[in-house]
């Protein structure tokens, strides 16, 4: 096989990618090893910045999004009992964000695919990445039983934190910064309408609480647990009392409580790599970088990436100039380091010390205190959260 731009990894980020480049004319395959079925069940991000609506919409993949998403215009924070509401709209000029499943969005790219897209094989693993350093790069891949290869002009590694494509990299060039954070998130899907019109993040002495949704009828909730929780040490009578007790304001509110229909956990982590292009193999997304969800980036970071490779290889299919990607890295690690610090303050402002630190108990009340006093520090928060916007 032959093609213009092999895409490894057939998530949201390969997906948009390809269907991006396909409108642009540029050709491509994007080679996937789960099943579809696989693709289309992984829970993942349900946020969406303003700019990742706009992807979606300008690669036609926004239909089911436009008509169900969920707009929110602000989010709410809950410390020492009481409610503090942040407004998007009017903080940033009117940016919102979306409420919308990371897996709708790939049901709708793969529909799109299907129907009238590149070639998108399933249950395809690829094992290599062969001569990045030259003018064809090939992929090494498994498919039906059968070793094969791809040869390319370019390569985009979208496969992930546990991919092939960042191994292609030489050490000598490669610098990875990372982070563990002493905590990690017990999350659960719940056949309950939300409690709330928009996300509640809580912090309190017990540890931190999130309360988001996934439609109408789904909640999607999170606690702070130690790192090295087992979901099935967490009954649901136990999350529920347990949110019941984070979420708690004075006045008027109560939790909804619902069958709980799927439980895991989430290690919190930050890992960035660097550069994210060697030759002709580039990296967009979780290959290149893990940001902890707090701050609902990852998915969003994906997208930002793959705006810029987009335009970068349509660039050159039109005009021959390869400039835009010789600076694809440094332009996306400008803002994947931006995100990464604003997810880390988020991070470590809204969660219960495990060593109990009085100090940094107070430091985190006073950064909320500022937050919320401060209309210089709500717009930032709001700037960051609903995305900044995408350098020309």
């Amino acid at each position: 096989m032959r093609t213009k731009v092999g895409i490894i990894g057939g998530g949201p980020a390969g997906l948009l990618l390809a269907r991006l480049l396909h409108r642009a004319g540029v050709d491509c395959v994007v080679l996937e090893s789960r099943t579809r079925g696989h693709v289309e069940r992984r829970q993942r991000a349900g946020m969406l910045e303003q700019g990742t609506v706009d992807a979606l919409r300008e690669a036609g993949a926004a239909g089911r999004l436009d008509a169900e998403g969920i707009v929110h215009r602000g989010i709410e924070l809950r410390f020492g009992r009481a409610r503090h509401r942040i407004d998007f709209p009017a903080l940033t000029g009117g940016r919102t964000v979306t409420i919308y499943a990371q897996t709708e969005i790939v049901k709708d790219l793969v529909a799109l695919h299907l129907a009238d897209g590149p070639p998108l094989l399933f249950e395809a693993e690829a094992v290599a990445v062969e001569g990045a350093d030259g003018e064809a790069p090939v992929v090494r891949f498994r498919h039906e039983g059968r070793d094969r290869t791809l040869t390319c002009d370019w390569v985009v590694g979208c496969d992930g934190s546990h991919g092939i494509a960042r191994d292609a990299f030489p050490p000598a060039i490669t610098r990875t910064y990372q982070r563990t954070y002493p905590y990690s998130w017990l999350g659960v899907l719940a056949d309950v309408a939300p409690s709330c019109d928009e996300l509640v993040y809580a912090r309190g002495e017990r540890g931190f609480a999130l309360h988001s949704m996934r439609s109408p009828t789904v909640s999607r909730l999170y606690l702070q647990v130690p790192n090295g929780t087992d979901p099935a040490d967490w009954p649901d009578d136990r999350i529920w009392d347990e949110l019941d007790a984070r979420f708690a304001v004075d006045g008027d509110w109560s939790l909804r409580r619902g069958p709980i229909t799927a439980k895991s956990v989430t290690a919190m982590r930050s890992r960035v790599h660097e550069p994210m292009r060697h030759g002709r193999l580039l990296l967009a997304g979780d290959a290149a970088h893990i940001v902890p969800p707090t701050g609902a980036k990852g998915l969003n970071l994906a997208v930002a990436d793959v705006r810029v490779l987009a335009r970068a290889f349509t660039a050159l299919h039109r005009t021959g100039s390869a400039q835009p990607l010789e600076q694809y890295s440094d332009r996306c690690l400008e803002r994947v380091w931006q995100a990464t610090r604003f997810s880390d303050e988020m991070t470590k402002m809204l969660h219960a010390q495990p060593d109990g630190d009085a100090f940094e108990s107070r430091m985190q009340l006073t950064r909320l205190r500022r937050i919320t006093a401060s209309h210089q520090a709500a717009a930032e928060l709001a700037a960051h959260y609903t995305g900044l916007p995408l350098a020309v």
